[in-house]
């Protein structure tokens, strides 16, 4: 069975969490708007009531539209359904901030790799390794040996023999501590 473009639209970005943001920031923004005798809580200022749902259906949006930034998207969401809580009218009466609130979480959940974009495009497999070129395993045709670069920098005309134990690694910077503990007891009191 064939699948729509807007399906494969769809399972390219987190959908379903942008679009619970944008809802929960909508029906925050609707309780805040609503009549007098609903409102029970204003909030600091007035502007700042009105100012977060609105931050929130555009991060909805914004979830739908720009996925590659999905995670900040989302955290700066969980922050602004929580503090709805506190300027508009208890986060629309909870349905708005419980909205905002899943939403953010499936979109901090969702990954791209799960539906390929265009599924046309053959996807290695990972169990099947790629096949090396025909020169036998060898260092790609143009590419020097590694010994051959190290004896060149070094100055050597001859090849130098390397002892290498397996399972060993070399004194380098990498490999020592950067720092040494002090002795027993200067710290410790002891």
């Amino acid at each position: 069975m064939a699948r729509s473009k807007f399906w494969h639209w769809r399972h390219a970005r987190p959908f379903w969490g942008g679009l619970f943001v944008f809802l929960g920031g909508t029906e925050i923004f609707l309780t805040v708007k609503a009549p007098l005798p609903v409102v029970m809580h204003v909030g600091m200022q007035g502007v700042i009531g009105y100012l977060l749902p609105i931050l929130l259906a555009l991060l909805g949006l914004l979830m739908i539209f720009s996925p590659a930034q999905r995670l900040f998207y989302s955290l700066v969401a969980t922050v602004l359904a929580l503090a709805s809580w506190l300027t508009s009218n208890l986060g629309g009466f909870v349905i708005g901030l419980l909205l905002a609130l899943v939403g953010s979480a499936l979109t901090f959940a969702w990954s791209p790799s799960k539906y390929p974009v265009a599924p046309g495009v053959p996807q290695e497999s990972p169990e099947a390794p790629a096949q090396p070129a025909e020169n036998d395993g060898a260092q790609p045709p143009g590419r020097p040996d590694d010994r051959e670069t190290l004896d060149f920098w070094r100055g050597e005309d001859e090849p130098q023999e390397f002892e290498e134990t397996p399972g060993v690694q070399p004194e380098t910077s990498q490999s020592l501590p950067r720092h040494s503990r002090p002795e027993p007891g200067l710290l410790s009191g002891e």
